[in-house]
Protein backbone atom coordinates (compact mmCIF):
# COMPACT_ATOMS: atom_id res chain seq x y z
CA UNK A 1 0.00 0.00 0.00
CA UNK A 2 1.32 3.42 -0.95
CA UNK A 3 0.86 6.46 1.23
CA UNK A 4 -1.43 9.11 -0.32
CA UNK A 5 0.28 11.72 -2.44
CA UNK A 6 -1.27 14.53 -0.42
CA UNK A 7 1.43 15.18 2.17
CA UNK A 8 -0.61 15.63 5.36
CA UNK A 9 0.50 14.03 8.61
CA UNK A 10 -2.20 11.38 9.18
CA UNK A 11 -4.05 11.62 12.47
CA UNK A 12 -1.82 14.24 14.07
CA UNK A 13 0.35 13.68 17.12
CA UNK A 14 -2.53 12.64 19.35
CA UNK A 15 -2.78 9.45 17.28
CA UNK A 16 0.91 8.60 17.65
CA UNK A 17 2.27 6.10 20.14
CA UNK A 18 5.98 6.76 19.97
CA UNK A 19 9.03 4.86 21.17
CA UNK A 20 11.99 7.22 21.56
CA UNK A 21 15.42 5.74 22.31
CA UNK A 22 18.19 7.91 23.70
CA UNK A 23 15.59 9.97 25.54
CA UNK A 24 17.68 10.59 28.66
CA UNK A 25 19.57 13.42 26.99
CA UNK A 26 20.17 15.60 23.96
CA UNK A 27 17.87 15.42 20.95
CA UNK A 28 15.94 12.43 22.28
CA UNK A 29 15.04 14.27 25.49
CA UNK A 30 14.01 17.40 23.58
CA UNK A 31 11.82 15.31 21.26
CA UNK A 32 10.14 13.63 24.21
CA UNK A 33 9.29 16.99 25.78
CA UNK A 34 8.00 18.47 22.54
CA UNK A 35 5.91 15.44 21.53
CA UNK A 36 4.38 15.05 24.99
CA UNK A 37 3.30 18.69 24.79
CA UNK A 38 1.67 17.93 21.41
CA UNK A 39 -0.40 15.08 22.81
CA UNK A 40 1.55 12.00 21.70
CA UNK A 41 1.74 8.93 23.92
CA UNK A 42 5.39 8.15 24.54
CA UNK A 43 7.50 5.21 25.62
CA UNK A 44 10.94 6.67 26.37
CA UNK A 45 14.16 4.76 26.82
CA UNK A 46 17.74 5.58 27.74
CA UNK A 47 20.54 4.61 30.09
CA UNK A 48 19.97 7.30 32.74
CA UNK A 49 17.02 6.03 34.74
CA UNK A 50 16.80 9.05 37.04
CA UNK A 51 16.45 11.41 34.07
CA UNK A 52 13.75 9.25 32.49
CA UNK A 53 11.80 9.06 35.76
CA UNK A 54 11.91 12.84 36.14
CA UNK A 55 10.71 13.24 32.56
CA UNK A 56 7.86 10.78 33.07
CA UNK A 57 6.85 12.51 36.31
CA UNK A 58 6.44 15.78 34.38
CA UNK A 59 4.03 14.13 31.93
CA UNK A 60 2.48 11.27 33.92
CA UNK A 61 -0.43 10.76 31.51
CA UNK A 62 1.79 10.94 28.40
CA UNK A 63 5.12 9.26 29.14
CA UNK A 64 6.12 5.77 30.26
CA UNK A 65 9.83 5.25 30.96
CA UNK A 66 11.89 2.09 30.51
CA UNK A 67 15.61 2.39 31.17
CA UNK A 68 17.62 0.15 28.86
CA UNK A 69 21.05 -0.41 27.38
CA UNK A 70 20.18 -1.24 23.77
CA UNK A 71 23.43 -3.16 23.30
CA UNK A 72 22.22 -5.63 25.95
CA UNK A 73 19.92 -8.31 24.49
CA UNK A 74 17.84 -8.67 27.67
CA UNK A 75 17.31 -4.91 27.99
CA UNK A 76 16.41 -4.70 24.32
CA UNK A 77 13.90 -7.53 24.73
CA UNK A 78 12.26 -5.73 27.68
CA UNK A 79 11.92 -2.60 25.62
CA UNK A 80 10.45 -4.48 22.65
CA UNK A 81 7.86 -6.09 24.95
CA UNK A 82 6.98 -2.66 26.39
CA UNK A 83 6.58 -1.23 22.88
CA UNK A 84 4.20 -4.03 21.95
CA UNK A 85 2.12 -3.46 25.09
CA UNK A 86 2.05 0.29 24.34
CA UNK A 87 1.01 -0.37 20.72
CA UNK A 88 3.77 1.88 19.35
CA UNK A 89 3.25 2.97 15.75
CA UNK A 90 6.31 5.22 15.57
CA UNK A 91 9.94 4.47 16.36
CA UNK A 92 12.48 7.26 16.77
CA UNK A 93 16.02 5.90 16.86
CA UNK A 94 17.78 8.71 18.74
CA UNK A 95 20.19 6.66 20.87
CA UNK A 96 23.81 7.20 19.99
CA UNK A 97 27.32 7.92 21.17
CA UNK A 98 30.40 9.74 19.95
CA UNK A 99 34.12 9.07 20.19
CA UNK A 100 36.25 11.92 18.93
CA UNK A 101 39.89 11.15 18.34
CA UNK A 102 42.31 10.29 15.60
CA UNK A 103 41.92 6.80 14.22
CA UNK A 104 45.46 5.64 15.00
CA UNK A 105 44.74 6.13 18.72
CA UNK A 106 41.38 4.32 18.60
CA UNK A 107 41.31 0.93 20.33
CA UNK A 108 39.45 -2.19 19.20
CA UNK A 109 37.08 -1.81 22.15
CA UNK A 110 36.38 1.82 21.17
CA UNK A 111 35.39 0.70 17.67
CA UNK A 112 33.28 -2.21 18.91
CA UNK A 113 31.45 -0.03 21.44
CA UNK A 114 30.60 2.73 18.99
CA UNK A 115 29.44 0.35 16.26
CA UNK A 116 27.33 -1.57 18.81
CA UNK A 117 25.60 1.55 20.14
CA UNK A 118 25.18 3.61 16.98
CA UNK A 119 24.56 0.90 14.43
CA UNK A 120 24.03 -2.70 15.54
CA UNK A 121 21.55 -1.99 18.34
CA UNK A 122 19.55 0.36 16.08
CA UNK A 123 19.25 -2.27 13.36
CA UNK A 124 18.35 -5.01 15.84
CA UNK A 125 15.67 -2.94 17.57
CA UNK A 126 14.14 -1.75 14.30
CA UNK A 127 14.03 -5.27 12.86
CA UNK A 128 12.39 -6.64 16.00
CA UNK A 129 9.67 -3.98 15.90
CA UNK A 130 8.98 -4.22 12.16
CA UNK A 131 6.16 -6.81 12.38
CA UNK A 132 4.31 -4.61 14.87
CA UNK A 133 4.82 -1.47 12.80
CA UNK A 134 3.76 -3.17 9.57
CA UNK A 135 0.54 -4.30 11.23
CA UNK A 136 -0.43 -0.67 12.02
CA UNK A 137 -2.71 1.31 9.74
CA UNK A 138 0.11 3.92 9.51
CA UNK A 139 3.60 3.72 11.00
CA UNK A 140 6.86 5.67 10.93
CA UNK A 141 10.52 4.86 11.56
CA UNK A 142 12.80 7.86 12.13
CA UNK A 143 16.55 7.47 12.52
CA UNK A 144 18.72 10.31 13.79
CA UNK A 145 22.00 10.36 11.89
CA UNK A 146 24.38 13.26 11.32
CA UNK A 147 25.81 15.58 8.71
CA UNK A 148 28.87 13.35 9.19
CA UNK A 149 26.82 10.55 7.66
CA UNK A 150 27.52 12.22 4.30
CA UNK A 151 30.81 13.94 5.01
CA UNK A 152 33.93 12.11 6.18
CA UNK A 153 35.62 14.29 8.77
CA UNK A 154 39.06 14.15 10.44
CA UNK A 155 39.00 13.04 14.06
CA UNK A 156 35.61 11.35 13.57
CA UNK A 157 36.50 8.28 11.50
CA UNK A 158 34.60 5.60 13.45
CA UNK A 159 31.67 7.93 14.16
CA UNK A 160 31.42 8.78 10.45
CA UNK A 161 31.48 5.08 9.58
CA UNK A 162 28.47 4.40 11.80
CA UNK A 163 26.52 7.41 10.56
CA UNK A 164 27.23 6.67 6.89
CA UNK A 165 25.91 3.17 7.59
CA UNK A 166 22.76 4.50 9.28
CA UNK A 167 21.95 6.65 6.27
CA UNK A 168 22.36 3.66 3.96
CA UNK A 169 20.21 1.57 6.30
CA UNK A 170 17.41 4.14 6.27
CA UNK A 171 17.53 4.63 2.51
CA UNK A 172 17.49 0.90 1.77
CA UNK A 173 14.75 0.22 4.32
CA UNK A 174 12.62 3.07 2.93
CA UNK A 175 12.83 1.55 -0.54
CA UNK A 176 12.19 -1.95 0.79
CA UNK A 177 9.03 -0.80 2.57
CA UNK A 178 7.84 1.55 -0.20
CA UNK A 179 4.74 -0.58 -0.89
CA UNK A 180 3.77 -0.92 2.80
CA UNK A 181 2.14 1.36 5.37
CA UNK A 182 5.50 2.15 7.02
CA UNK A 183 7.30 5.39 6.24
CA UNK A 184 11.04 5.61 6.86
CA UNK A 185 12.77 8.92 7.51
CA UNK A 186 16.42 9.86 8.05
CA UNK A 187 17.46 13.03 9.91
CA UNK A 188 20.96 14.55 9.72
CA UNK A 189 21.54 17.23 12.37
CA UNK A 190 24.64 19.39 12.25
CA UNK A 191 26.64 20.17 15.41
CA UNK A 192 24.26 20.11 18.37
CA UNK A 193 24.87 21.27 21.93
CA UNK A 194 24.55 18.07 23.97
CA UNK A 195 26.29 16.34 26.85
CA UNK A 196 28.30 14.32 24.31
CA UNK A 197 30.33 17.44 23.54
CA UNK A 198 33.50 17.83 25.56
CA UNK A 199 35.00 21.28 26.23
CA UNK A 200 37.50 20.48 23.45
CA UNK A 201 34.67 19.87 21.01
CA UNK A 202 32.98 23.12 21.98
CA UNK A 203 36.28 24.95 21.55
CA UNK A 204 36.86 23.33 18.15
CA UNK A 205 33.41 24.36 16.92
CA UNK A 206 34.08 27.91 18.06
CA UNK A 207 37.51 28.00 16.41
CA UNK A 208 36.07 26.76 13.11
CA UNK A 209 33.02 29.02 13.29
CA UNK A 210 30.62 26.06 13.20
CA UNK A 211 26.98 26.76 13.96
CA UNK A 212 25.85 24.71 16.97
CA UNK A 213 22.11 24.11 17.35
CA UNK A 214 20.23 23.54 20.60
CA UNK A 215 18.50 20.15 21.01
CA UNK A 216 15.16 21.99 21.19
CA UNK A 217 15.74 23.60 17.77
CA UNK A 218 16.64 20.22 16.26
CA UNK A 219 13.55 18.61 17.80
CA UNK A 220 11.28 21.28 16.30
CA UNK A 221 12.88 20.81 12.87
CA UNK A 222 12.32 17.06 13.08
CA UNK A 223 8.69 17.50 14.12
CA UNK A 224 8.06 19.87 11.22
CA UNK A 225 9.68 17.43 8.77
CA UNK A 226 7.56 14.53 10.06
CA UNK A 227 4.39 16.59 9.71
CA UNK A 228 5.37 17.41 6.12
CA UNK A 229 6.06 13.71 5.48
CA UNK A 230 9.63 14.30 4.35
CA UNK A 231 11.87 11.32 3.72
CA UNK A 232 15.17 13.01 4.60
CA UNK A 233 16.07 16.10 6.58
CA UNK A 234 19.51 17.67 6.66
CA UNK A 235 19.66 20.62 9.00
CA UNK A 236 21.62 23.72 8.00
CA UNK A 237 21.95 25.43 4.62
CA UNK A 238 25.80 25.59 4.67
CA UNK A 239 25.93 21.93 5.67
CA UNK A 240 23.57 20.96 2.83
CA UNK A 241 25.80 22.85 0.39
CA UNK A 242 29.00 21.29 1.74
CA UNK A 243 27.67 17.72 1.65
CA UNK A 244 26.37 18.29 -1.88
CA UNK A 245 29.78 19.61 -2.88
CA UNK A 246 31.32 16.54 -1.26
CA UNK A 247 29.23 14.36 -3.60
CA UNK A 248 29.90 16.35 -6.76
CA UNK A 249 33.46 17.59 -6.17
CA UNK A 250 35.09 15.70 -3.28
CA UNK A 251 38.54 17.04 -4.14
CA UNK A 252 37.42 20.56 -3.25
CA UNK A 253 36.23 19.33 0.14
CA UNK A 254 39.51 17.45 0.63
CA UNK A 255 41.40 20.71 0.16
CA UNK A 256 39.08 22.67 2.43
CA UNK A 257 39.43 20.13 5.24
CA UNK A 258 43.20 19.97 4.76
CA UNK A 259 43.28 23.67 5.58
CA UNK A 260 41.25 22.97 8.73
CA UNK A 261 43.42 20.04 9.81
CA UNK A 262 45.96 22.02 11.90
CA UNK A 263 43.08 23.55 13.89
CA UNK A 264 41.42 20.16 14.32
CA UNK A 265 44.70 18.68 15.60
CA UNK A 266 44.89 21.40 18.26
CA UNK A 267 41.55 20.49 19.80
CA UNK A 268 40.78 16.83 19.10
CA UNK A 269 41.32 14.78 22.22
CA UNK A 270 42.71 11.28 22.09
CA UNK A 271 39.40 9.84 23.20
CA UNK A 272 35.90 11.20 23.88
CA UNK A 273 32.75 9.22 24.44
CA UNK A 274 29.25 9.53 25.84
CA UNK A 275 25.77 8.07 25.39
Amino acid sequence: MHWPSKRVFPGGWAEQRVLITGASGGIGYALAEALAQRGAQLLVSGRKQEVLVTLADRFPDRITAVSADLTNADDRSRLIDAARIAGCNMLINAAGSNQQGFFDSTSDSDIEQLVAINLTATLQLTRALLPQLMACSQATIITIGSTLGRLGYPGQVTYCATKFALRGFSQALRRELADTRVRVMYVAPRATRTAMNSPQTEALNAALGNTVDSPDAVALAIISAVEKQREELQIGLPERFFTRLNTLWPGAVDRALLRQLPVIRRFVATKESSS
